[in-house]
């Protein structure tokens, strides 16, 4: 397993980690009643998410399942290409930022300061609406990992492995009466920049989530 997935060698004795809540592996939701009421929402409450809240939906994502590293969405070659980011507004334990998620240990290592939701949403072609919620999960992707192994398929099966991520996030999110929506309308080079992406990390999918 990689321990620190998206931080260098020469970054790892001087980054700070965020311990996250352990992921509930069980809840009052079921699968089925899950699907039946996924509704992509672009309504939110002014409420902040809680840490454990904010923690689940990225473990939903990404999180791993298995001593080996396989986690909640499959990846072709179990290369795993996604990085997941949390662009934070409202969450309560975190100060407004943007985020790194780590599967590897369910940690988050901090990539800016200050709230970045407007920024975002103004990379989003002027989504205002995003600017209400309370975080913004924002799913980018190393193609290089997986084109290694699948070279001229590796675009194919990125975008198949960001609709299996993205719909965890979804179906978590109805679990914790939560909202979101996929939004994939958005400058590359801006929302890479709004949320610390580096420059070989290309921004597939914006995810805002808030309180329905």
């Amino acid at each position: 397993m990689k321990a620190f997935e998206g931080i260098s060698p020469s970054d790892q004795s001087r980054t700070e980690l965020i311990d996250l809540p352990p992921p509930v592996l069980s809840s009052r939701v079921s699968v089925e009643e899950a699907l039946r009421s996924r509704r992509s929402l672009r309504n939110f409450r002014r409420s902040p998410l809680s840490l454990t809240e904010a923690g689940q939906l990225l473990w939903a994502g990404q999180g791993v399942t298995h001593p080996a590293g396989y986690r909640t969405a499959p990846s072709a070659g179990a290369l795993y290409p996604l990085e997941i980011f949390l662009a934070v507004g409202e969450v309560e334990g975190l100060g407004p930022g943007s985020y790194r998620y780590l599967p590897g240990f369910h940690r988050l290592q901090a990539v800016g300061e200050g709230d970045r939701r407007k920024a975002v949403a103004a990379a989003a072609w002027d989504q205002d609406w995003i600017c209400a919620s309370s975080a913004i999960l924002a799913f980018a992707a190393v193609l290089e990992r997986t084109r290694q192994k699948y070279g001229a398929r590796a675009e194919r099966y990125v975008t198949i492995e960001i609709g299996h991520a993205t719909q965890n996030v979804h179906l978590q999110a109805e679990t914790l009466a939560l909202g979101t929506v996929v939004v994939g309308a958005f400058h590359d080079d801006r929302a890479r920049d709004a949320i610390g992406a580096r420059a070989d990390e290309v921004v597939l999918a914006l995810m805002p989530v808030g309180r329905r």
